[in-house]
């Protein structure tokens, strides 16, 4: 299998990971869809330079992440509260309502974090380890599990406030 057919496979394999850091960072498809292309390109641009040191996900989370915070500052763009897209909601097959709400509710308020909070937590709900998250962020694992109690804290609070 040659350079570009891996390329494409690992890309369609994690095009949710990509899909969900692009939603997480802008406020509208338009944006999504331009900063999906542009992880998509980052990706490919470092792929030869992959060297299997870390996880392919851990890999791919730590450019994708960068470019979304780059394109961030690049356009200085103004996060704005939004209610989370259809599309998040329906990735997966869900026909729990109440879970379906709770979880918009959580992604309105995971909004409102700071662009490194968002990455971390986003991290953890993917069920990265406070190592990995470490890796991708470039954070020491204990300031990792000090920033992910306090952004539950965070969310929590705004959870009960907003109730």
């Amino acid at each position: 299998m040659d350079i570009k057919e891996r390329f494409t496979q690992v890309i369609k394999e994690n095009k949710g990971l990509i899909f969900k850091i692009a939603i997480l960072y802008t406020n509208s498809i338009h944006d999504r869809d331009d900063l999906y292309q542009e992880i998509v390109y980052q990706l490919w641009k470092s792929f030869p330079s992959f060297k299997e040191h870390s996880k392919l996900s851990t890999w791919m989370y730590k450019v994708a992440l960068n470019t979304a915070i780059y394109h961030l500052k690049k356009t200085k763009r103004q996060l704005a509260t939004i209610p989370i897209e259809k599309e998040v909601l329906n990735f997966g097959d869900r026909v729990d309502h109440i879970h379906e709400e709770r979880l918009e509710m959580l992604y309105e308020h995971i909004q409102r974090l700071s662009l490194l909070d968002k990455g971390i937590i986003l991290l953890w709900l993917e069920e990265n380890s406070h190592e990995e998250i470490a890796a991708i962020v470039g954070l020491s694992i204990s300031n990792v599990g000090t920033r992910l109690s306090r952004i539950r804290n965070k969310l929590k609070d705004q959870i009960a406030k907003s109730k």
